[in-house]
């Protein structure tokens, strides 16, 4: 939300210079934009495996709220895979929650964690609560970034759902001879959607899609950006006590 719309982009270095930016790509349903700034040579973060993060680690955020340059400010990862609305209403999922102060100035800025890996990039704060901040995850990032670089959009299949990433019982990874120990659980399905024409169900963890496992929603997301799209797929689940196969054709989101 900070970089979509704007008429010029520019940097400030570390150094006190200020150079031009050049926006790659924006894409308002993840809130992340990639922007190319005229500058060599400069020092960059090293992205960190959000799938990684822990529940009372530390985090750190870094930003500039309102124009106090270069401000740090620390705490903890409060919860993993929460959700919230992006600007342009579509669900964001496999949000980092932290009590890192955030305020208006810090979006677009780096959650890092003790060893400096970028973890997330922060991009909302709920009003008038204090210590109740979000970041999109860097595995998102990543993927998105990486979208914009080589087509300037980010195409996205469509399933019609909600889900989260759900850990599994040892036993119920055993029993099925799972490849993965966690999955995504269903938490809604819009109606008339390929998901639900599929018959996946609120409540099934979806565990495959095709020959890929699924892990959770950064695996499902990845899968389904760009390459699935109008193909039918066989979509694995977990419902009950049972392992279902269902056939599923994404369709390309218009969002």
């Amino acid at each position: 939300h900070v970089a979509g719309g704007a008429s010029a982009l520019q940097a400030t270095l570390p150094d006190g210079r200020t150079v031009e930016g050049e926006l790659v790509g924006d894409d308002p349903d993840s809130d992340l934009a990639v922007v190319k700034i005229g500058a060599d040579g400069l020092p960059y973060g090293r992205l960190g495996d959000s799938t990684r993060v822990r529940v009372g680690q530390v985090a750190i955020a870094i930003g500039s709220p309102y124009g106090f340059q270069h401000t740090v400010t620390a705490g903890i990862v409060s919860a993993l895979g929460r959700s919230m609305r992006g600007a342009t209403g579509r669900l964001l999922d496999n949000i980092i929650q932290t009590d890192a102060a955030l305020n208006p100035g810090n979006s677009g800025g780096p959650l890092v964690d003790s060893a400096g890996a970028v973890i997330g990039v922060n991009t909302a704060v709920i009003l008038p609560a204090q210590g109740i901040c979000f970041a999109i995850a860097s595995n998102t990032a990543e993927r998105v970034a990486i979208a914009l670089i080589r087509e300037g959009r980010v195409r996205r299949a469509y399933l019609g759902i909600s889900a989260q990433d759900l850990p599994l019982l040892r036993r119920v990874v055993r029993h099925f001879d799972l490849p993965r120990e966690s999955g995504a659980r269903v938490e809604a399905v819009t109606r008339d959607s390929p998901a639900a024409q599929a018959g996946i169900r609120v409540g099934d963890v979806i565990v495959a899609l095709g020959d890929t496992p699924i892990a959770g929603v950064d695996d499902l997301q990845r899968v389904l950006t760009g390459g699935r799209i109008g193909d039918t797929v066989e979509v694995i689940v977990l419902r009950r006590d049972q392992r279902v196969a269902l056939s599923v054709t994404p369709r390309e989101s218009n969002h």
